[in-house]
């Protein structure tokens, strides 16, 4: 039986919608990314945790730690929370801070947070993966609901400009961050659920009800599973994945 679980993942994997789905059944916590570096100071805010100048570093860390955890559990049975590669080395410090004695990364998120399942959210096409991380950014949208509206705006609108050396960056960039979860699962012995975003993005409520059954809970009712985030993909995109291509072609 797992207390809880970690959704490991890089950009535009579609875990807004994973971790939207699973707080809609209300029985497997709030997941969210609660030690992402630029909004710690916000999420802390909110929850009323002291700031580290009042209560010095050591308890404001693990003042925040019990925080996150009551806000991915969420008065349900499973604590839950994503974690993106790029954040992952200063979570890991900061648990040993918490925790000094901890041999391995796992035992660390195990006294920190229980029995976990990991689970790696993936893309197999990193080109497509670029693509929309680049229009995000550069568009800043990032999520849109089903009905069309925005669920999420980071920047003005701006329409986005194809640029092949930024995307070429982003793939290099975004396999590393793959290999590099690879690589930490090996060395701790971890053997993590797997989830792509094709797979989540065609049947949401397959992947929903798999990742259920993996954390030995009962899954929800098929025909309960309502998607709340938008595929953002459309003719702009595949208009530069073959531009990128021609590109990638041309230079060789």
């Amino acid at each position: 039986m797992f207390d809880g679980y970690i959704i490991c993942g890089t950009p535009r994997t579609g875990s807004t919608l994973l971790c939207n789905l699973l707080t809609s059944t209300g029985r497997a916590g709030r997941p969210n990314s609660f030690y992402r570096r630029q909004n710690i100071r916000e999420w802390a805010e909110g929850w009323r945790v002291p700031e580290p100048a009042q209560i010095g570093e050591a308890a404001f860390e693990a003042a925040y730690l019990k925080a996150a955890i009551e806000a991915g559990t969420n008065g349900t049975p499973l604590f839950g929370f994503r974690l993106m590669g790029e954040n992952r080395g200063e979570l890991l410090e900061i648990l040993d801070r918490l925790f000094p004695g901890r041999t391995t990364d796992k035992d660390r998120f195990q006294q920190a947070f229980g029995r976990l399942l990991y689970v790696h959210l993936s893309r197999t096409d990193k080109l497509d993966q670029a693509i929309s991380l680049e229009k995000a950014r550069q568009s800043g949208l990032w999520h849109r609901a089903p009905d069309g509206s925005e669920l999420e705006r980071l920047s003005p609108p701006k329409e986005p400009v194809y640029d092949f050396g930024a995307l070429r960056q982003q793939v290099a960039e975004l396999e590393q961050l793959d290999r590099a979860w690879e690589t930490w699962f090996d060395e701790q012995g971890i053997e993590p659920h797997r989830i792509t975003y094709d797979e989540l993005s065609a049947d949401p409520a397959g992947a929903l009800i798999r990742m259920f059954e993996a954390l030995g809970v009962p899954a929800p009712d098929r025909s309960s599973v309502r998607p709340g985030v938008a595929k953002l993909a459309d003719d702009v995109s595949a208009e530069w994945a073959q531009r990128y291509r021609n590109d990638t072609s041309d230079q060789k």
